[in-house]
């Protein structure tokens, strides 16, 4: 049976659940504790890694968490926590820190875990929403996620509980970002194969070099442009004079000037040619060619250096890469 009539009560339901997950993150942010400052000490003072362990909804939570630690300088690892007691706990090496998530923290796994670690003699520390469980009460240090509901209308299906613990790991990696002073420049050795990682290592040098190199001469006669345009199939030409860079000629400067009444066939690149080109450094990050690009309204950029033609870099060239 269909409980919803219309779309204005689901719009409704959705934003009282909505609102229901911000209240209990407003209330978590009282229990940031010394424990929680422990805990980002611990870590970034470790010479092991972090095992982040949880069971059902938990450990989907656990597998972001490693994932965010990853990718911000802190080295972590996901431990299912019913597979450590079947034979993985030999993941868990002697510097490693344990961070056990369990929103109840008695489950029959959580249980038979933590003594176990304990046993290995590092250091645990309890995610839960109950310090006076056995996790809890175990734990070398504690975090709190306690939520005093659920979103779920039966209070059964975790909503509230994994968004509390999502965002606690949230605030242990920001935490540790600026303890570590991780820099942009950092998380792009992480991220090299992804548009955001490129937008903060690739450089036009990386981008220009790929593509031809269409020059002609200030003398050089229409005809050969025509013909370095079109066989270079970048849409533009440099026009340079004894080595040296002195005026872009592009497609449309082609078609503006044959819509002249001109004798074409004593016309030179010298006539054609705009002058004082936009350019760009070699070693200029690729997205601030798109910035530069895009102000300028146009679809070129001539790579130079004192002077020194070097090549063209294409918004075709940036979009390829993933940065438009």
């Amino acid at each position: 049976m269909n409980y919803l009539k219309d779309s204005n009560e689901i719009k409704d339901l959705a934003k009282r659940t909505l609102q229901i997950e911000r209240d209990s993150i407003d209330k978590l942010i009282a229990s940031i504790d010394d424990d929680f400052v422990k805990t980002v000490e611990e870590i970034y003072n470790s010479k092991g890694r972090v095992v982040v362990s949880g069971i059902g909804k938990s450990a989907i939570i656990a597998q972001k968490i490693v994932a965010t630690f990853n990718s911000t300088g802190t080295p972590a690892l996901f431990l299912h926590a019913a597979d450590a007691i079947h034979g993985d706990l030999g993941m868990v090496q002697e510097h490693d820190v344990v961070i056990l998530i369990s929103k109840s923290g008695d489950t029959p796994e959580v249980k038979v875990l933590v003594p176990l670690i304990k046993n290995l003699g590092n250091k645990l520390i309890a995610l839960t929403g109950n310090y006076n469980s056995h996790l809890g009460e175990n734990a070398d240090l504690r975090l709190s996620c306690h939520v005093e509901k659920e979103a779920c209308p039966n209070n059964l299906a975790p909503t509230n509980s994994t968004t509390a613990q999502l965002v606690m790991g949230d605030a242990l990696a920001v935490c540790l970002i600026e303890y570590r002073q991780f820099g942009s420049k950092d998380f792009a050795k992480y991220h090299p194969g992804g548009s955001l990682g490129k937008k903060l290592y690739l450089r036009v040098a990386d981008i220009y070099i790929q593509n031809e190199s269409p020059s002609v001469d200030i003398d050089s006669s229409l005809k050969e442009v025509i013909l370095e345009i079109s066989s270079k199939r970048l849409g533009v030409t440099a026009v340079e004079s004894n080595g040296r860079l002195v005026g872009i000629i592009t497609d449309g400067d082609l078609r503006r000037m044959l819509s002249k009444d001109s004798e074409i066939s004593t016309i030179k690149a010298e006539q054609i040619m705009s002058k004082s080109p936009k350019t760009i450094l070699p070693e200029t990050m690729a997205i601030e060619a798109v910035q530069k690009m895009r102000s300028n309204n146009i679809s070129q950029l001539i790579v130079a250096e004192d002077n020194k033609y070097l090549g063209i870099v294409h918004f075709h060239d940036l979009l390829k890469e993933g940065l438009i």
